[in-house]
């Protein structure tokens, strides 16, 4: 089969690669779908708890093609989604019912073979039916995991101000389970209007623009059309500049959200002072894990709507360019690599 290799960071290769056998307790799928994110960024770069050699992607979707002696609950030619993530269950964290802290932390796609293959092997247990929603709806079901992770950590209180910067795919996401979970005011700034309209539409959601080279002019309009600020400030761009900027637009006893990644060497200066005076709390939004089952019905019911949001698809031979339109390309929404080209 064909699979994009790593050896080491940003030095890949799509070669000829055995196709994994399952063990008893595994399915084997073979992949139609599997979403480029920024992440797969940092991954590329060697950050992102990344391990050498490598086959990334982590927000794949398939058909099951066979299935290990043990497995009874998946059957053949099933369509499903895989939880990329694998968790230890006896590390500290994990026996306090942290998973997600575990330290023998496995992800499909970011130190385990993942899904810019044509086939990929899972834990019965990771594997989730789609239903009737289509491949390219269950590519976005991992991003989904990750708001809803995220929603876990705001813990959103009806009425509650929101205040988002960015709009990716996950922030676009994000921004829908904001709105349908009480939040009252909800803006969201970004610099493409394209996915500003885009959200702004999806989340009902007041929209303004930013100028990367001129903070000034949306920093003006947020403190002249909401002065008190807002209970809840989220980066979703992952860009540090945005990022220090975040504190001032915050309440007093409101909340910071990292939720974009940053490059692992980033840094920001806040001060002891604001976070002391105005009892600001900063929270951390890392990945997700046991979430998929909740984001599987958000998209089921139609809560979330990502038809549509696929801007940008590959095939598997070209996952550079596929890769280079997620890093400095303009102009996309979702980019995903099609297995069915």
């Amino acid at each position: 089969m064909k699979a994009v290799v790593y050896e080491g960071p940003r030095e890949f290769s799509i070669t000829e690669v055995t196709i994994p056998t399952p063990d008893p307790n595994q399915v084997l799928i073979k992949v139609a779908t599997c979403g480029v994110c920024k992440t797969d960024v940092h991954i590329h770069n060697g950050e992102f708890l990344a391990e050498f050699p490598l086959t990334p992607g982590h927000e794949f979707a398939g058909e099951v093609v066979q299935v290990g002696t043990q497995v009874a609950d998946v059957q053949l030619g099933d369509r499903v989604v895989v939880d990329n993530t694998i968790l230890c269950g006896h590390c500290y964290y994990c026996k306090r019912s942290q998973p997600l802290y575990c330290k023998n932390f496995y992800s499909l796609g970011v130190n385990r073979p993942g899904g810019f293959a044509e086939y990929v092997v899972a834990n019965h247990d990771k594997v989730f039916s789609i239903g009737s929603l289509s491949f390219d709806e269950a590519a976005m079901i991992e991003p989904t995991s990750c708001a809803i992770h995220g929603m876990d950590v705001i813990d959103l209180r009806p009425g509650d101000d929101v205040l988002m910067f960015g709009t990716g795919p996950t922030g676009i996401v994000l921004a829908q389970l904001l709105r349908y979970c009480g939040a009252s005011n909800l803006v969201i700034v970004g610099s493409d209007p394209v996915k500003l309209d885009l959200v702004g539409r999806l989340a009902r959601a007041d929209t303004i623009q930013m100028d990367r080279s001129h903070y000034d002019f949306h920093t003006q309009e947020l403190m002249k059309k909401y002065p008190e600020g807002f209970d809840v400030v989220i980066d979703a761009t992952g860009a540090v500049q945005v990022l220090q900027q975040c504190p001032k637009f915050a309440k007093f006893g409101g909340k910071i959200v990292v939720y974009g990644v940053t490059h692992e060497s980033d840094t920001i200066t806040l001060s002891p002072y604001e976070i002391f005076h105005k009892e600001l709390k900063i929270l951390g939004s890392f990945a997700q894990t046991h979430c998929f089952d909740r984001a599987i019905k958000y998209l089921q019911l139609g809560l979330v709507n990502v038809k549509g949001i696929i801007s940008h698809r590959f095939h598997l031979d070209q996952f550079n360019e596929a890769l280079e339109q997620v890093s400095t390309g303009k102009g996309h929404v979702k980019v995903i690599v099609d297995m069915r080209q």
